[in-house]
């Protein structure tokens, strides 16, 4: 892959976000309006300063039967006749908005771009959902068949079991942790604890998947502001500096992988922010990764070069990614799994995390010290990836 060249530097200097849940009283562009007006007070600037907006979807056609997002946004925010371009790219849609808004600001097109990620998901019954979830799979080959989204994990899991010898209990430790972490983030579907073994005693999904080792169906936005570094400081005293973005893609199908126990996108997209940013993995200091289901967050922590490849479920086990860990810590947001999944702003959701925390305003699940943060967000199982390196400015 090549590695970006910025033409200038760029910064985050406002996020905002809605509560993450089943969020039946709310409408899909109310809650988008929400998250983009606390991201402009964040930055205290007007919404007339926005010159784009970059909006990450994934289906709104299926869940709420509405398309033509971008132009229903821009004028449910006020924002017209400023360019909104809708995003998508199955799960990873947010992640790919933020982006997009990056390149912009950084290739100078834009000084100052909004980046938002929604989803409702709950308008419509769990089959309905799952169902249009499954269209980010392979329809000829994989939903075609039946395959579900957890079955095609659920393979992956298996996968990984025989060839590396991770337990049912290993899979279990990413889904504790990340409750845990949701107990401290008032803005996470799930704020409680569960145990190793009510994960592994919870209702069959998948084998060897399991209802809590699942994400849920979740309502929600997110929303980012981007502009160049050298304005950052207009708008806030702790803008968080973009050092790197990339992105890659894989097959969408399992079957076409040499190996499925490895997301070849995450580990291409991983080398190249590693290689614009830097950084060595082992300099991260906090990470959102994409924690879909439980195997999802032992896969990426080794696709990601946190541990070598099997290794994972041995460090959950050390209690590596804990928001107190000497190492890097891993979804203190709660990740996907408890934070909440409203799959078109998962990927904002994570980048509003990372700001949150390197600028020190996480609160309880506050990673102390935290410099250097990661996000990755998947699309489907693996087809497309989006990695950011972001850091704390001087």
């Amino acid at each position: 892959m090549v590695c970006v060249r910025f033409r200038r530097d760029v910064a985050i200097v406002g996020v905002g976000m809605t509560r993450f849940g089943e969020l039946w009283e709310r409408s899909f562009d109310d809650l988008f309006v929400e998250a983009g007006l606390e991201a402009l007070e964040d930055a205290g600037m007007g919404g007339d300063e926005i010159e784009a907006m970059y909006v990450g979807n994934m289906s709104a056609g299926r869940f709420i039967d509405q398309e033509h997002v971008a132009s229903l946004i821009a004028d449910r925010s006020g924002l017209t006749p400023i360019p909104c371009t809708r995003v998508e790219a199955a799960c990873a849609s947010g992640g790919l908005a933020v982006r997009q808004a990056i390149l912009a600001v950084a290739s100078g097109m834009y000084d100052i771009v909004l980046a938002g990620g929604v989803e409702k998901m709950t308008d419509v019954t769990t089959e309905e959902a799952t169902a249009t979830l499954a269209t980010a799979a392979d329809q000829e080959w994989e939903a075609f068949h039946g395959v579900t989204f957890p079955a095609l994990y659920a393979m992956i899991a298996r996968r990984h079991m025989y060839e590396y010898g991770t337990t049912r209990e290993h899979l279990a430790l990413p889904p504790v942790k990340n409750h845990r972490n949701a107990t401290k983030n008032p803005k996470a579907q799930f704020q409680f604890e569960i145990t190793v073994e009510q994960v592994i005693e919870s209702p069959l999904v998948a084998d060897p998947l399991r209802l809590l080792d699942c994400s849920p169906v979740s309502d929600g936005a997110a929303a980012v502001i981007v502009c160049p570094l050298e304005m950052a400081k207009e708008f806030t005293d702790t803008p968080i500096v973009v050092r790197a973005t990339a992105q890659a893609s894989d097959s969408i199908a399992l079957h076409d992988r040499e190996d499925i126990t490895t997301l070849k996108a995450t580990v291409e997209a991983a080398k190249t922010v590693y290689k614009q940013a830097g950084v060595e993995p082992e300099e991260v200091d906090v990470a959102e990764v994409h924690d879909c289901f439980s195997i999802a967050e032992l896969v990426a922590v080794e696709d990601l070069g946190f541990v070598e490849k099997g290794e994972a479920g041995e460090a959950y086990h050390e209690g590596m990614f804990e928001i107190d860990s000497d190492y890097v810590a891993v979804n203190p947001s709660g990740g996907l799994k408890a934070k909440g999944h409203p799959v078109g702003a998962s990927g904002v959701a994570q980048v509003v995390e990372i700001v949150e925390q390197l600028r020190g305003e996480a609160g309880k699940r506050q990673v102390d010290g935290a410099e250097i943060g990661l996000t990755h967000n998947v699309g489907g199982s693996g087809g497309t990836v989006v990695v950011h390196i972001f850091e704390r400015a001087d």
